[in-house]
């Protein structure tokens, strides 16, 4: 975790039992990501699927928004600035940043706790699950920009929210608000801003309660589903190995014993 000028620091990993917990940290710039961002949330995504006890990853934003997307202003700023003009040749690009977040073995949840604009609406639509608070707004600037978005980000909001609302979001470039975002699927709670941690906790402790191995081949295989990308070997496999897994028997053993499951 690097300062840089008073004005944040890289992503924040915390890591709580099972529960690991990422942080964009920059609140004065609206948590702007930028190349050096982008290469550490790669290390931390790669960090966290590395560990088997990690059962959730909440990704959330520091302050007031959570993150205005990448930072334009960047692409000036690194022919200056030793850190980042390193970072320009070996960090990730943003699209691959939200894939390696899309395939993360354990499910996501984006705690949305505020606004979220560029193409944080997309690393934040890469997540399982987004709860947002009853104020927070989206904002799809391309458009205006002049900007033809990247191919994956376009095949994720149409998969995911449909042709129609994708439409709606790249083509007008207009903001909409939590009730909209609601609407078209982009969220799929709002709750005042009091109660969203707590909530986001209900939905960690839902899951983190369930079987780890299953969960995350299921999670593996609905995505696969969604693009029409399904590996059916690969799948019909991990059906077959999860019919003589310890999960499963632990499973049974617990719900004829009418007790929580331990996995």
């Amino acid at each position: 975790m690097s300062e840089q000028n008073g004005i944040g620091t890289t992503p924040v990993l915390t890591i709580d039992g099972g529960l690991a917990t990422v942080r964009l940290n920059r609140p004065r710039q609206l948590n702007k990501l930028t190349a050096v961002d982008l290469a550490s949330l790669s290390e931390t995504f790669a960090k966290v699927n590395a560990d088997p006890s990690i059962r959730v990853l909440v990704l959330t934003g520091t302050g007031r928004a959570f993150s205005a997307g990448y930072d334009l202003g960047d692409i000036a700023a690194r022919i200056d600035n030793v850190e980042g003009a390193r970072a320009t040749t070996a960090s990730p690009s943003f699209e691959t940043v939200c894939d390696e977040l899309e395939r993360l073995g354990p499910p996501t949840i984006c705690m949305l706790n505020g606004g979220v604009y560029g193409g944080a609406t997309d690393l934040a639509l890469t997540c399982d699950f987004r709860i947002g608070v009853d104020t927070c707004e989206m904002f799809m600037p391309a458009a205006r920009l002049g900007l033809h978005y990247y191919k994956g980000g376009m095949t994720r909001f149409v998969t995911r929210l449909g042709l129609g609302a994708a439409k709606k979001l790249f083509l007008t470039a207009r903001k909409i608000g939590a009730r909209e975002m609601l609407e078209i699927g982009y969220l799929d709670e709002i709750v005042p801003a009091e109660r969203l941690a707590g909530r986001v906790e209900e939905l960690v402790a839902t899951i983190a309660g369930n079987a780890p191995l299953a969960i995350r081949g299921m999670k593996r295989s609905l995505n696969e589903i969604a693009r029409n990308q399904l590996d059916a070997a690969a799948a019909d496999q991990r059906h077959d190995e999860s019919l003589i897994g310890a999960e499963l028997r632990e499973g049974s053993a617990a719900f004829a014993a009418k007790r929580s499951p331990r996995f």
